[in-house]
């Protein structure tokens, strides 16, 4: 096997088109090849450079390669040679040393490179127990068993079970059991059990069970069980089970200051298990079915 010489080294992790190649064709060996850059320069600029992930860890932002038919490689690089730009690094040389799918490359990854499992590897698969952790980047996929703490970046997929904590990115998707915590970012999805805690940005959609509290921004669909806590911003939809709190918090420009509407189902005609919203007098109205 192809070897480095003897320093330091880590692993890095990137994505390239199907036939290997990136930016501008270059062309990318299989496994046991040496990549080499020809116009290397060590200045902490993109470019002149080879780029990847440093322990898998970064913004995925960066890669083009992101869809089914990508790549994904994990290249071993002289740890003195690797120059951080924000995001992502560059080097000069490596060997490639694995070639794959996302889930097999980040299993690869934080099997030969311990400092990749105390950050969160972008893409990565992880299953733990009850009571255990797990930590992934953007497009990972986390399942937890009860108690479990999962957090995952941008458009990750959550799942934890009884008592679970989960914190999710932008996008993200999240499901959690009984008395779980949940956080999501806007446009997040979260369904947490009973006694569940749930916490969305704005056009987030937020399911709880009964004695829920859901908090969502501007946009959001908040549904609760029996005496459930709902909060949502402007243009909200809450829908409360019976002995339930619905609250939209908007602005007032007059005021210069955020006011909060309060309705309680079965008091003034709000009814359990019906979905409402605010007027343009501000008083919670049914929110018609189309």
């Amino acid at each position: 096997m192809e070897q480095l010489n003897k320093k330091e080294t880590s692993l890095i992790l990137r994505t390239c088109a199907a036939d290997l190649t990136s930016r501008g064709g270059f062309q990318w060996p299989d496994v046991g090849g040496i990549v080499e850059v020809p116009d290397w320069k060590p200045t902490d600029e993109c470019g002149n450079g080879a780029h990847g992930w440093l322990y898998g860890q970064g913004d995925h932002s960066c890669s083009s390669y992101l869809d089914s038919t990508a790549k994904w490689l994990v290249v071993e690089v002289e740890s003195d040679s690797i120059v951080m730009l924000g995001g992502k690094c560059k080097f000069p040389k490596g060997i490639v040393r694995f070639v794959g799918d996302k889930r097999a490359a980040t299993q690869y990854l934080i099997e030969h490179e311990p400092r990749a499992r105390e950050v969160a590897v972008i893409g990565i698969t992880v299953t733990v127990g009850d009571s255990q952790s797990a930590i992934g980047g953007a497009l990972s996929m986390l399942t937890g068993g009860d108690r479990s703490t999962l957090t995952g970046g941008n458009r990750s997929t959550l799942t934890g079970g009884y008592g679970s904590t989960l914190t999710g990115g932008d996008r993200s998707t999240l499901t959690g059991g009984n008395r779980s915590t949940l956080t999501g970012g806007d446009d997040s999805t979260l369904t947490g059990g009973y006694g569940s805690t749930l916490t969305g940005g704005d056009r987030s959609t937020l399911t709880g069970g009964d004695d829920s509290t859901l908090t969502g921004g501007d946009d959001s669909t908040l549904t609760g069980g029996y005496g459930s806590t709902l909060t949502g911003g402007d243009d909200s939809t809450l829908t409360g089970g019976d002995d339930s709190e619905l609250r939209i918090r908007y602005w007032d420009n007059k005021a210069n200051r955020y006011r909060t509407v309060i309705a309680y189902v079965g008091e003034d005609g709000i009814e359990a298990n019906v979905a409402y919203r605010l007027d343009d007098n501000r008083k919670f109205v049914k929110v018609e079915e189309s």
